[in-house]
């Protein structure tokens, strides 16, 4: 009778046991799902780069960061020695580079980076500098010198809070992976119907760095830049033009205006040879030669990559 008793007494705790375990294994479940949850809420990056108004007056720095903003608005004015067009950084990364749709914040945390166009790694200096000759057309600006090092207070003070190679949601969004097959013709058409000579001229010469780039001749990038390619053209248009209507173009004006614009002259980068030393190039770069045969209307534009053929 007394080993009955037992029995069933170690049987009522071995269930008990068993039914704790199962309930705590249940719980740390459903901790790691609700973790798991939280992580998930918490991954879109929270578009908050701080003011320039809270800057210290007292802080060294500050004098650097004020004068960074202001190399970068007005880099053809301040830097007109190393700028050899009529463009500033501005002009392509709006509200000194706080717009969202083309923002620099965060861009401090995102360096060394490896460049399959140049074949090496680059410091952000290095991007500075690829910027100040490919986009405008220009020099380098002395890394040493307190221009550089402006830049990157400035950069690195609208970057503030971004942990260094985190998830950055509103970066390098300006790229038109799939592109409907151009009609330049309906490109021009498009350049007058949607207003694009009152800021950028009936010329494409543009009305001020920060007011309306030129787009193409003499004070325009070069076409080592990024914007010379099909990809990077045509999906800046989409998320950029025109202004407080963004996102307005379809993927087909925006690519009809694309080639329009990059069928013109503009300066020419003489190191195409050197760019992509490790194989890859892309096929969609617009230099002279296909400048020419897309203003003849012999390019066959099959011949770029991400181009979806018409329907005849």
């Amino acid at each position: 009778m007394v080993k009955q008793k037992s029995f069933w007494l170690g049987l009522l705790i071995m269930i008990m046991i068993i039914g704790a375990c199962s309930n705590a294994k249940d719980a740390g479940e459903s901790s790691k799902e609700d973790n798991d949850m939280d992580e998930n809420e918490a991954q879109e990056l929270a578009y908050n780069p701080p003011s320039l108004d809270d800057l210290d007056p007292d802080d060294p720095k500050t004098e650097y960061v004020k004068y960074g903003e202001e190399l970068f608005n007005e880099t053809h004015v301040v830097l007109d020695e190393y700028v050899g067009n009529e463009l500033s950084c501005q002009s392509c990364h709006a509200d000194g580079g706080l717009s969202n749709a083309s923002s620099m914040v965060g861009v401090t945390t995102q360096f060394p980076q490896y460049r399959p166009r140049e074949g090496v790694v680059f410091t952000l200096e290095d991007r500075i500098n690829g910027c100040m000759m490919r986009s405008m057309n220009g020099e380098k600006i002395p890394q040493d010198s307190k221009e550089m090092r402006a830049l990157i207070s400035y950069l690195t003070y609208i970057s503030e809070g971004i942990e260094v190679g985190e998830e950055i949601p509103w970066r390098m969004l300006n790229t038109m992976k799939e592109i409907p097959e151009p009609d330049v013709a309906r490109g021009e058409e498009l350049y007058q119907e949607k207003n694009c000579l009152s800021c950028h001229a009936v010329d494409g010469s543009g009305t001020g760095a920060n007011t309306g780039p030129a787009l193409w001749g003499d004070d325009s990038f070069n076409d080592g830049a990024g914007l010379a390619r099909m990809v990077k053209m045509a999906g800046y248009l989409k998320n950029n033009m025109p202004p407080g209507d963004e996102f307005e173009l379809s993927d087909q004006e925006a690519a009809d205006l694309a080639a329009f614009i990059l069928s013109h002259e503009r300066p020419e980068w003489e190191s195409h040879d050197k760019d992509w030393p490790e194989g890859g190039r892309p096929t969609d770069i617009i230099t002279k030669d296909r400048r020419e045969k897309i203003r003849e209307g012999t390019f066959d534009w099959t011949e770029i990559e991400n181009i979806i053929p018409a329907k005849k």
